[in-house]
């Protein structure tokens, strides 16, 4: 981290509740909402500051963070998952090694060349011989590594 980032952020616990909402007006283009506690600013002032010196969170984050939210107002006590989930009748094609490997996705799991498998992660160890994750072997997710194995 920047030293001058770091260092406007270790004063921070040392303003008074009235230089930090100047500071959260400043920052954030808005009034801090009243009740707010001079604790629970800090770490939202500090997070502001870092984002404006490198950046701020991937427009897939920020879409996915707002259909959570989305999700919440609508039902409170939903449960929320980390990633979409698979539609049953979708299927799933990856070649490996010169040999095509096509999975179906079912309401309760996957089917992969007549047999059914809880995960894809257990397919791609099937198929490959190693541990693996399903979604990344897939092409659900992306990795760093994906092309190393």
């Amino acid at each position: 981290m920047d030293s001058s980032i770091e260092n406007r952020i270790a004063e921070l616990p040392k303003l008074t509740k009235s230089a930090l909402k100047s500071l959260w007006l400043e920052s954030l283009g808005r009034p801090a909402p009243p009740r707010l506690r001079r604790q629970a600013m800090i770490p939202v002032l500090a997070y502001r500051m870092q984002e404006r010196a490198y950046g701020g969170l991937k427009p897939s984050t920020l879409k996915r963070l707002r259909a959570l939210a989305k999700a919440l107002e609508r039902n409170p006590s939903a449960v929320l998952t980390d990633s979409p989930r698979i539609r049953a009748g979708t299927r799933l094609i990856r070649e490996w090694r010169g040999e095509k490997h096509e999975v179906m996705v079912d309401g309760s799991g996957y089917e992969y060349r007549g047999k059914k498998f809880a995960s894809l992660s257990e397919i791609a160890r099937h198929i490959t011989g190693t541990r693996w994750s399903g979604p990344l072997f897939f092409g659900l997710k992306t990795g760093k590594d994906r092309t190393a194995r």
